[in-house]
């Protein structure tokens, strides 16, 4: 791993911030408070290939890697335009499909994917069971050729504006008789499926649908890829799923710095300029230290994924979902105090980041379990739950 970024990518990461300033943070807290979502940005992000950087080329993509799709998505998050959707369509549902996906299924999903034309959301969360794989109870059954799906969903993210979910749940074993792990395409405008928005306080064009699955019919070739596979399918999704999760944490972490550092040196009182007082100097440049290594810590987990690590590249990814959410609070709760008043005013647009910060600590998966994963897989604890 080189510390220096490849030229190509580096590249990328310009292209993209050049389109992401066409738009920029206001045009994303206005499409929020419309309830609406990125539309524009990320059909023009989809036509530049940008989307679809990790996609085979064979379908349409840029034949690259998360570590790219990561830069992508962070310099979005910088210019104040992060999307969950990147998180969830390209990287968990397209790495999933390109990994698993039988022939027909990649020919049939990838190219969209890749375009942004198709978007697929992602549903493993559950009520009880949380993200907790191995207790939930959204069941597959077959009947003849078909599959039957019954079970409820909630914290779906932006289903709304997808074509189709990709559905964990479980099917019987039929070898053991047990319930194991197995993930289904399912069409948003299938019969039987119902996604209802869940009210939230957090002002965000990704919104969050509960979903309930009440005898789904669907076709063979709705169950994704080797029935016997779906355990590792639904792993192959969760370390990228982190990865990008601490990419748009990161990247919300400079757009926050970045506007508390240009107000410390713009707003001057007793004839100097505030970023000039240690009390605010000094915790400015606190976060950027710590953001500096949760970038590196992510890229390290991204290209671990990328090289084929697994193992390496989960214990990372983990890792960095942690301290790139930790900065992000923090970076935003600076930010906050560096701009005084004016940091709740709308103008600056800092009061709503203070809630959707909170989510790296909580989302995809909460800091506390990945300090339960860190204590037992990297320090050979004794397992707590």
């Amino acid at each position: 791993m080189s510390f220096v970024e490849p030229a190509e990518r580096a590249e990328l990461r310009a292209a993209v911030a050049g389109l992401a300033g066409k738009y920029g943070a206001e045009y994303y807290r206005a499409r929020a408070k419309e309830g609406a979502y990125l539309t524009e940005l990320w059909a023009e992000a989809g036509r530049l290939g940008y989307l679809g950087v990790n996609v085979p080329e064979a379908y349409g993509g840029g034949g690259g890697g998360i570590s790219d799709l990561a830069a992508v998505l962070e310099e979005l998050s910088a210019a104040g335009c992060p999307t969950l959707m990147m998180v969830v369509s390209p990287a968990i549902c397209g790495t999933v499909l390109a990994r698993f996906g039988t022939p027909a299924q990649r020919e049939r999903w990838l190219p969209g994917i890749a375009s942004g034309e198709t978007i697929v959301a992602f549903a493993i969360t559950e009520p009880d069971a949380g993200s907790n794989a191995h207790r939930l109870t959204t069941t597959g059954r077959r009947d003849g050729d078909d599959w039957v799906l019954n079970g409820r969903k909630t914290f779906i993210s932006g289903v709304d504006v997808a074509d189709a979910v990709l559905v964990v749940g479980r099917t019987e074993d039929a070898r053991t008789g047990r319930l194991k792990p197995a993930l289904f395409l399912v069409p948003t405008d299938a019969p039987g499926f119902e996604a209802r928005p869940i009210e939230m306080d957090l002002v965000s064009p990704d919104h969050q649908f509960a979903l309930f699955l009440d005898d789904v019919r669907l076709p063979g070739d709705a169950l994704l890829g080797d029935p016997d596979t779906g355990l590792q399918q639904l792993f192959a999704g969760l370390n990228p799923e982190r990865i990008m999760g601490a990419a748009l944490a990161t990247g919300s972490a400079r757009n926050a710095l970045d506007r508390a550092v240009a107000y410390a040196n713009e707003r001057a009182v007793w004839g100097t300029p505030i970023g000039a007082h240690q009390g605010l100097a000094h915790p400015l440049a606190q976060v950027k230290v710590e953001l500096e290594l949760a970038r590196l810590m992510t890229r390290k987990a991204a290209f671990l994924y990328d090289t084929g690590d697994d193992a390496g590249a989960g214990e990372c990814a983990n890792m960095a979902k942690y301290a790139a959410g930790e900065v992000c609070a923090r970076a935003v709760d600076q930010a906050v105090q560096t701009l005084g008043g004016n940091g709740l005013a709308s103008e600056y647009g800092l009061g709503a980041a203070i809630a959707s910060s909170r989510l790296g600590r909580i989302a995809p998966v909460s800091r506390e379990m990945i300090l339960n994963y860190v204590a037992q897989h990297s320090l050979g604890l004794p397992k707590s739950y």
